[in-house]
């Protein structure tokens, strides 16, 4: 309206953005408890316990996204309200305590994910495959975020890297499929620089990879699997197995840098809800970007397995920390010579490129004299 409408400019002179967070300090945690307050009263609603209004906040921190921040998204914090306060009703309690609240929150998300439970059921009967114990090469599970309107789930996808001798360099199989949105493709693309910066400096990359997600039929967009594919690549290159208990998000830049993702929360949920159904080993875990631990708000399931030791998770900076995460391998860094250390998977990488390369030239000269002699055949 602004940019195609002159009397909109004219008419709406003053212009003020409203922000949807606000940060949770002293001050805002007592205004936040004032405010919880008059709607209880505007409402006719029960009286809020301390701990019913801790329970809110701690909800309204989920809903920011941010262990620092306070939603004021008003409608949703006060249909929460009225629910908790239906509970504590229900229960003839003369005030809404925590479990009230948080019986609140159940209800509304088993109203909807239905579709969440139906992705979970078919990884629990083996349809859709996801591991989450034993090693396997090429492979990672990597996580997505699913929004459906009110409700957001995370879904756990499995990646797969096959690399062999060309010169293609990184078939975007989804792309291809016209499955893949432009950040995606923009991802993909970035691994290409990381490749040529990290193992192409004093020589040519002649390498064609395959990369994909497995049982996706529906447009894939966003670069948070770029870290999972680009360890899926280093695997399938090295040889070096992934551990299949553990998931990753996070973009990664040309630098080998992780960045930070939305939904962390989902994400990391969704793994964990796989692998308490097929049984919490200790080994299991989601490896993030660490500037992603401010966004942490995990049920209070996964918190208490956390401190259990039977789920982790691993904040890493770069893609070696990831790669040594995901494998338990050394990643290995260049020494003075230029050189990786020996038995490291950036060693391994890069003599499997150099033998890529080899091979390709051998071949280009075992084509070329066969394209003489046929010449020559035919001239004669």
């Amino acid at each position: 309206l602004y940019a195609y409408d002159e009397d909109f400019r004219k008419l709406f002179k003053v212009k003020a953005d409203f922000d949807t967070v606000l940060e949770k300090n002293d001050k805002n945690l007592s205004n936040y408890a004032c405010f919880i307050k008059s709607l209880c009263d505007r409402g006719n609603l029960t009286k809020f316990q301390r701990s019913g209004v801790e329970a809110v906040i701690e909800y309204s921190s989920r809903l920011a996204s941010n262990q620092s921040k306070l939603s004021v998204e008003i409608g949703s914090i006060n249909k929460i309200l009225k629910e908790a306060n239906y509970w504590s009703n229900f229960e003839n309690s003369d005030s809404v305590k925590r479990h009230h609240v948080e019986k609140a929150i159940e209800e509304k998300i088993c109203r909807s994910n239905m579709i969440e439970e139906k992705i979970q059921e078919m990884i629990n009967k083996g349809y859709l495959m996801v591991d989450t114990d034993g090693l396997a090469v090429g492979q990672i599970n990597g996580l997505a975020v699913y929004n459906i309107g009110d409700y957001t789930f995370g879904k756990p996808s499995r990646i797969t890297c096959e690399t062999f001798t060309g010169t293609d360099g990184l078939i975007n199989i989804e792309r291809r499929a016209r499955l893949s949105g432009n950040i995606h493709d923009k991802g993909v693309l970035i691994l290409s620089g990381y490749l040529g910066g990290e193992f192409a400096q004093s020589k040519p990359l002649s390498l064609s990879a395959s990369l994909g997600f497995e049982q996706t039929y529906e447009m894939i967009d966003g670069d948070s699997a770029s870290a999972a594919e680009l360890i899926a690549l280093l695997s399938s290159l090295s040889k070096i197995p992934i551990k299949q208990g553990l998931a990753i998000t996070g973009s990664v830049n040309q630098k080998g840098h992780i960045q930070p993702i939305g939904g962390v929360n989902e994400k990391i949920e969704g793994f964990f809800d796989i692998c308490k159904f097929k049984g919490l080993t200790g080994t299991q875990g989601a490896v993030i970007p660490h500037q992603n631990v401010r966004n942490l708000m995990l049920k209070k399931e996964i918190q208490e397995a956390v401190r259990k030791s039977q789920f982790k998770i691993y904040p890493v900076e770069t893609i070696d920390q990831a790669l040594e995460v995901m494998t338990g391998k050394e990643s290995g860094t260049r020494g003075a010579n230029g050189k990786f250390k020996r038995g490291t998977i950036n060693y391994l990488v890069d003599n499997k490129l150099k033998e890529l390369g080899e091979s390709y030239r051998k071949f280009g000269k075992k084509e070329n004299k066969s394209s003489k002699d046929t010449n020559n055949d035919n001239s004669d």
